[in-house]
């Protein structure tokens, strides 16, 4: 979308309120933030905080190496100096970091050397040494290009003798050529399936592995790094059989609403790919739709020339003109539009939770107007007043933790980072985001549509139970949505429906409005989650928050060179949730009748997302005051 992206602006401010309408004292709801479509509604527990002691802070979360981002936050003149590693930093095992490692910036081409000469000084691969090397690999897209990484790395696989130190024997050039594999091996082991849609970085890939090769006989050491590497490139070289290749083809991956079928989406969640297709429905301005199949990665255009094709077959038989200068454009219930670029790709999972397609003229895109809304949503699944609610929530926290595990690391990074150099994909954490704005406003649609007094009142307790249990099943993701949904004005306005909540359900939803209360940059909430064990559902808006702030609040080059403590920080937020997911979560499913038809329901949610529909649906239940 255009004009600045909310979530930046939100951090440059450090405080702002992203709201819209009467904002209660103590509640929050969901308001609208573009950092990209798919972020929309993402972020509604930030509102505005309380000037001087509780301004936020980045340190409740990442400690002293953050500390000074405050006293550069404002945008000047200035050079940004990036803030110290503290000396008391600790590692994974407790000893301590040396803050050398981190404290340089340097060329794209010097911090390869860097990380090359920490892994040959340490043979044996210390903790210092191996998170230098992570922190290398999970930024170096932010500074570095693949293919130019590689460039790089087959420089110094080849350069052999060349620059060598006089405390190096004649084991070097072999040392050398095994940590060059060995940076490459876990580049490559890092990227996993994102590898599979790089052409060039596979072929830069096999042309190192066909030159060590040739080295096997005179560096015999090199054999296990060699088969590590001959391992990786028959992963990306593998091409299964015709016939697997042609079933696979008809397994189409849902994203969330484009399937009505079961069988579907029951399916385990897998990753996300740009070569996965999906099929969807592109609208006309008079409503009538063509629905076509196409890549998930397609570009704007390619999408536009499928529709044009679908509509010259319709041409043949209706003989109505057919126009070929068609614009691509987003329609969100409330009635926004955004028209996409023709050289956009990956916009699918960009969409809202109820955003339509249309294709349609330059002259037409001001008359457009989104399908009619749907207050009487058709439930193929279960009576939620009727079903058991601890299975309800089980079944989210499942389709949570799949979704969550499709995140690959690297998203997190491209999505912070995205601009004219990055401009990878991020469909699945695009889902999650786009998850969380579906349930909570699941939650609001379901207690406004029930009119019967007596069964809104068990609806709203029942949604503070299932809170509940995902607080407890550690899953905060779904926790924070289901309180956000009840936070929801609309919602929150219905003060005879609230008044009838027992009171202990009352005291409660209190004490989860305080674990989500934003004030003190969150400190509830992470004084909360420090106390958790993995497998923890972290809530991921609020971990790309914390990225933005410190992607925003320094600057990523110092007079032209990398600052690596800044990579250093990015990384460190990354692996906070590498650590969430460190272990399997295990739940154990009542085998109840209805257990499909539960799953099913929670995997393919119907919401109203227009605000003044909700509000509508609000005062039909409780009229304003005359």
């Amino acid at each position: 979308m255009t004009g600045m992206k909310q979530i930046e602006k939100f951090l440059k401010k450090q405080t702002s309120t992203l709201t819209r309408g009467r904002v209660d004292k103590d509640s929050f709801f969901p308001a609208t933030l573009k950092r990209r479509p798919s972020a929309s509604k993402i972020l509604p527990f930030l509102k505005e905080a309380v000037p001087g002691n509780d301004s936020p802070s980045p340190k409740d979360e990442f400690g002293s190496d953050i500390g000074c981002l405050e006293n550069k936050w404002a945008d000047t003149d200035d050079e940004l100096t990036s803030p110290s590693l503290s000396s008391g930093e600790m590692s994974p095992n407790g000893s301590t970091l040396s803050s050398t490692l981190w404290h340089f910036s340097d060329t794209p081409e010097n911090i390869v050397e860097h990380v090359l000469e920490g892994l040959m000084e340490s043979p044996k691969s210390s903790i210092d040494t191996e998170i230098l090397l992570d922190d290398f690999l999970l930024t170096h897209s932010v500074f570095m290009p693949t293919d130019k990484l590689l460039q790089v790395l087959h420089k110094q696989y080849s350069m052999g003798m060349a620059g060598k130190a006089e405390n190096y024997n004649e084991a070097y050039p072999e040392l050398k050529k095994q940590k060059v594999l060995k940076i490459t091996i876990d580049w490559a082991e890092k990227c996993k399936d994102l590898l599979l849609e790089d052409e060039t970085a596979v072929k830069l890939l096999k042309d190192l592995n066909t030159i060590a090769k040739k080295d096997l006989r005179r560096y015999p050491n090199l054999k296990d790094d060699m088969s590590r590497l001959q391992r990786t490139v028959e992963k990306v070289e593998f091409r299964p059989p015709e016939d697997w290749s042609c079933l696979r083809k008809k397994q189409i991956k849902p994203l969330f609403r484009h399937f009505s079928r079961t069988d579907i989406c029951l399916q385990q969640r897998e990753p996300l790919r740009g070569t996965d297709e999906i099929f969807c429905r592109i609208y006309a301005t008079d409503h009538s739709y063509v629905t076509i199949k196409s890549r998930l990665s397609a570009s704007v255009n390619d999408i536009v020339l499928s529709v044009a094709e679908k509509l010259q077959h319709c041409e043949e038989e209706s003989k109505e003109p057919v126009h070929t200068n068609l614009l691509l454009v987003a329609i969100r219930s409330s009635g926004e539009k955004t028209t996409f670029r023709l050289d956009e790709d990956s916009v699918f999972t960009t969409l809202g939770v109820n955003t339509h397609l249309f294709a349609c003229t330059k002259e037409s895109v001001e008359s457009l107007v989104p399908p009619p809304a749907i207050e009487r949503l058709s439930h193929d699944g279960p009576e939620i007043n009727e079903v058991n609610m601890m299975e309800m929530a089980i079944q989210i926290t499942a389709f949570d933790w799949e979704l969550l595990n499709c995140v690959h690391e690297l998203e997190l990074i491209h999505y912070v980072f995205r601009n004219d150099s990055i401009r990878k994909r991020t469909a699945n954490l695009e889902l999650v985001l786009q998850r969380c704005s579906e349930v909570q406003h699941w939650v609001a649609t379901e207690i406004l549509m029930c009119e019967r007094l007596g069964k809104r009142v068990q609806l709203l307790k029942n949604f503070i139970n299932m809170a509940a249990f995902c607080k407890e099943k550690q899953n905060l993701f779904s926790f924070f949505a289901i309180v956000m949904g009840l936070c929801n004005p609309a919602v929150s306005r219905l003060c005879l429906t609230w008044e009838k909540l027992p009171t202990k359900c009352k005291k409660l939803f209190q004490k989860f409005e305080s674990l989500t209360d934003p004030s003190r940059n969150h400190k509830t909430y992470r004084d909360t989650i420090a106390r958790m064990k993995p497998p923890i559902i972290p809530f991921v808006p609020l971990l790309l928050k914390d990225m933005t702030f410190i992607h925003e609040g320094n600057k990523t080059f110092l007079n032209q060179l990398v600052n690596f403590e800044k990579m250093h920080m990015v990384a460190n937020a990354v692996r906070t949730l590498r650590k969430y997911r460190s272990s399997p979560l295990v739940l154990e499913s009542e085998s109840a009748a209805s257990h499909f038809q539960i799953k099913a329901y929670v995997r393919q949610l119907q919401v109203i997302d227009n605000q003044q529909l909700l509000y509508d649906l609000s005062y039909r239940l409780e009229p304003k005051d005359p």
